[in-house]
């Protein structure tokens, strides 16, 4: 199935979809692979492949992105150009170009934090990584925003300047970071619409299903924790079954006031996890239209 995501964002009706990531090894790939076939028979409207930069896991991105349009649903590939020189990444585009991926989300990613950065050819911005895929062939082109700030970032304003700076070179949609109180993208919104950044945006929703997820989430994203998400997790946190029905109800009570609020597709970071995929889908089996 080739489909690009803007065109997938033009219809109206509630959609999901969802994020895994790829083997660290390779004897964990049938793994995934079998995670992968299990999130795509839920049908969304497209799954997400991550990216390791610096070689981790990258490897593998392309070929799970390809194997899942072979299942029959659109495939996003992750294309992370920390730690890469502009020769390395744009062998990464030739090869998506021949395997027919059509989306690609393009991230800086997390500096290194032992090494000079950037080194002579490597990117220093996202926004060179999107001019350089632009310039490459005709792709879809995801980005990543932040509705609390990036992290790197001391002022919100200089955010959605950079941010900005990043769609107008080329960005057809947004995907946000995860955040647990909607409040927070509905402001985030009002913010970057009044300056002129008109692009999809997809909310980023992680279903946190044990308590350790919740130092790595905060560290990665710089994501707050509201009151109500707290008291779930001291009451929850040490009753691993429980921590996880009550973190896939509280993923699903944010996606139903988003699409309450009129907003109709919304990304999962369900990573490795149909169960809690499925989960999800189950509990909102009336509200979203299968693709």
């Amino acid at each position: 199935m080739a489909c690009k995501i803007k065109d997938i964002l033009k219809d109206k009706n509630p959609h999901i979809s969802f994020e895994i990531f790829p083997p660290k090894t390779d004897a964990g790939y049938e793994s995934v692979l079998s995670a992968a076939e299990k999130i795509a028979a839920l049908k969304p409207s497209y799954i997400s492949v991550t990216y390791g930069a610096g070689g981790g896991t990258s490897k593998n991105t392309v070929k799970i992105a390809s194997q899942i349009k072979e299942l029959g649903v659109t495939s996003l590939a992750h294309l992370t150009c920390v730690s890469s020189t502009r020769e390395e990444v744009h062998k990464v585009i030739d090869e998506l170009k021949k395997q027919g991926i059509e989306n690609v989300l393009a991230l800086r990613g997390d500096k290194p934090k032992d090494t000079e950065f950037p080194l002579p050819g490597q990117y220093k911005y996202a926004y060179e990584l999107v001019e350089d895929i632009k310039s490459q062939g005709d792709f879809c082109i995801g980005a990543a925003c932040y509705p609390e700030g990036h992290v790197e970032t001391e002022h919100k304003k200089d955010d959605i300047i950079n941010l900005k700076n990043k769609v107008d070179c080329g960005v057809d949609f947004l995907t946000t970071q995860m955040f647990f109180d909607n409040n927070i993208l509905y402001n985030f919104l009002y913010r970057i619409r009044e300056k002129g950044i008109m692009v999809p945006v997809l909310p980023g929703i992680m279903p946190i299903t044990n308590a350790s997820q919740i130092r790595r989430s905060a560290e990665l994203s710089g994501a707050t924790f509201p009151q109500r998400f707290l008291a779930i997790l001291d009451r929850f946190g040490d009753n691993p079954e429980a921590m996880k029905q009550a973190g896939i109800a509280y993923a699903t009570d944010q996606i139903i006031d988003l699409i309450a609020n009129g907003i109709n597709h919304i990304h999962v970071y369900s990573m490795n996890k149909p169960e809690v995929a499925e989960a999800i889908m189950r509990n909102l089996s009336e509200i979203v239209t299968a693709s």
